[in-house]
């Protein structure tokens, strides 16, 4: 069975050594959140995810999910858990405290939300789209709706959806089917099928809140005719007690690859009674206030499965003895070396260390963005970390998938067995790349729509923040500048040239740039890691030369670093390369010849 420990000290290090949230008194609520404070929060944390949620990630994934009669039951344990989730208040953090919620920062929420995607990922998939429900509901709803349904959404009493793939599309939802026609009492009869929705039906709510895009029946063609609605599994009275079902039904469960443990439905709407959420045929606005986040706790998953996965191989690379280690014996007294000696297996183990650091700063980074945005009001977060959601998306799952593939490669045969639990995190990571936006998706996002984003200005200001924290660290330590700025430098420019390219080749042909969208999302990914590393490394050497704590974590985190921007972060060079082959290789077969 596999082991999970929830990384306690690194999330600590990022939070206060990198981040310096403490000191970001512009942000209400950072100046709360000491040391003491989120160490016993996500201690905590760590404590159910260690304990409880994880223990269930092989059951979850053996027994899966069943329908009978319209119910879907849950695995063996998950209710119990989901009641022990939501009596500890951990479904309310970041909410609204008008509501219920505890009104900590995005950034606590997020930390949190790593360990338990780490621990069980199918399971923590039911609180998280409930989140991304009361966000929508939150952001767009009228007060009438938000008194009605969000208390019992913070709690998770209630349930929550997002209910946008059809059979017949998926990524062009202009295309969709579902009707909503008016009632004549403010309320709409909602027809239609929705697939693939997530936590669609089960067994641990009292009540599933379906947010369900439909359109009217004068609605403009396309995603310009679209609107969001309220759909309730049973609905509500005036005095919040639940009154009688409505006429949706679950009709039949997704047989997945991963992710077996959370109910993944085909849910059928048969006039069933819904609420306009926002404007009509302003749907998709409202809908993408969950995507967004959604994405970002897409990318976090991705991660958090490398991070478990990388655990579980180490430990069995420190146990598992195989030949001797050439320069030596290192344990004579054993009939082998442990398989760790081996060169092979540190680049290994190292390709999905240095990731799963790099890629936990920029999540953290990300989320802290999220919250300058919505509670400083500051409109360049906003602009940057909407740049930053298809590459954290994108780029972290991409590399996530990878990570937990190179974790089953350290085990050898026996990461192929289901005994050692590596297969199913390669198995459930795998969804990652596809769902709320295929990373193709995300890669002609960033290019085609987030590059040029307001004239351009919030990838300048990336790039001035690379810049600056190079000349802000130039000069003060020769070894620091050859391994770290040096590298990041390089990045930045061919991060820099291959946008250039676009300026001047995706004019005259748009598949130039759209050939290329996916190195660049790689590329512009190494990058944000390279700058994370960097700036881990300065916190480091800053917490060395003040005899601050673990000598022996600051130095480990250094010589992690160091290999990210020696062995990692020269691929933005190989993405560059493709980039500016243009897109004529990629065109030249016509479809018949494929």
């Amino acid at each position: 069975m596999p082991i999970y420990t929830a990384p306690l000290k690194d999330q600590q290090f990022i939070l206060h050594d990198v981040l310096k949230i403490t000191a970001q008194t512009d942000v209400p609520g950072y100046d709360e959140l000491d040391r003491e404070t989120t160490e016993a929060i996500l201690g905590e944390a760590a404590k159910l995810a260690e304990n409880v949620l994880a223990p269930l990630n092989a059951v979850g994934d053996e027994e899966g999910c069943t329908l009978e009669n319209g119910v879907v039951r849950t695995p063996k344990g998950f209710k119990d858990a989901f009641d022990q989730v939501r009596d500890g208040g951990w479904t309310a953090l970041d909410c609204d405290p008008e509501y219920g919620g505890q009104g900590l920062p995005y950034l606590v929420s997020t930390a949190v939300g790593e360990m338990f995607s780490s621990a069980n990922m199918a399971f923590n998939m039911y609180q998280g789209l409930t989140h991304g429900a009361y966000n929508a509901i939150h952001a767009h709803g009228s007060d009438d709706q938000k008194r009605t349904y969000l208390p019992k959404m913070v709690t998770c009493e209630w349930g929550g959806t997002m209910n946008l793939t059809e059979p017949h599309c998926g990524t062009d939802l202009g295309l969709i089917r579902t009707k909503a026609v008016p009632n004549g009492d403010g309320s709409y009869a909602i027809s239609g099928q929705k697939i693939w929705i997530s936590a669609g039906e089960h067994d641990m709510c009292d009540n599933i809140i379906h947010l369900v895009l439909a359109k009217l029946p004068d609605a403009p063609a396309g995603v310009k005719g679209i609107s969001l609605f309220i759909v309730p599994k049973f609905m509500v009275n005036d005095d919040g007690s639940l009154g009688e079902r409505n006429s949706l039904s679950c009709g039949g469960l997704e047989m997945k690859m991963g992710i077996h443990g959370n109910a993944t439905c085909v849910m059928n709407y048969d006039g069933a009674t819904g609420f306009l959420v926002g404007e009509a045929h302003k749907g998709m606005r409202a809908m993408f206030t969950m995507m967004n986040e959604a994405r970002l706790g897409v990318g976090l998953q991705g991660y958090a499965q490398g991070a478990v996965a990388y655990q579980n191989a180490l430990g069995f690379a420190q146990d598992r003895l195989q030949g001797r280690d050439v320069t030596g014996t290192k344990a004579p007294e054993k009939p082998a070396d442990p398989i760790i000696v081996h060169p092979d297996v540190r680049r290994n183990l190292m390709d999905q260390k240095s990731f799963v650091e790099g890629a936990r700063a920029f999540t953290f980074w990300g989320a802290s963005l999220i919250d300058r945005s919505h509670r400083a009001h500051d409109a360049d977060a906003e602009g940057l970390v909407s740049l930053m959601t298809p590459v954290i998306k994108g780029f972290l799952t991409d590399k996530g998938f990878e990570t937990t593939v190179l974790a089953q490669q350290t085990l050898g045969g026996s990461g192929f067995t289901r005994e050692w639990g590596l297969e199913q995190f390669v198995r459930d990571a795998r969804i990652t790349m596809i769902y709320e936006g295929t990373n193709g998706i995300q890669s002609l996002d960033l290019v085609g729509r987030k590059l040029g984003q307001d004239g351009g200005k919030h990838v300048m200001a990336f790039f001035e923040m690379v810049k600056s924290f190079i000349a802000d660290h130039k000069g003060q330590d020769a070894d620091f500048d050859k391994q770290f700025l040096d590298p990041l430098k390089a990045a930045s420019k061919d991060l820099q040239a291959a946008g250039m390219y676009f300026m001047q080749n995706g004019m005259k042909n748009p598949n130039n740039a759209l050939a290329g969208s996916y190195d660049f999302m790689h590329l512009f990914g190494h990058v944000c890691l390279g700058l994370m590393w960097a700036r881990m490394a300065w916190a480091a050497r800053e917490a060395l030369a003040a005899g601050a704590g673990d000598t022996e974590f600051y130095e480990t985190k250094q010589a992690t670093g160091r290999y990210y921007m020696a062995r990692q972060l020269p691929m933005t060079g190989t993405h560059l390369a493709r980039i500016q082959s243009g897109a004529d290789t990629v065109m030249a077969l016509d479809a018949a010849n494929f």
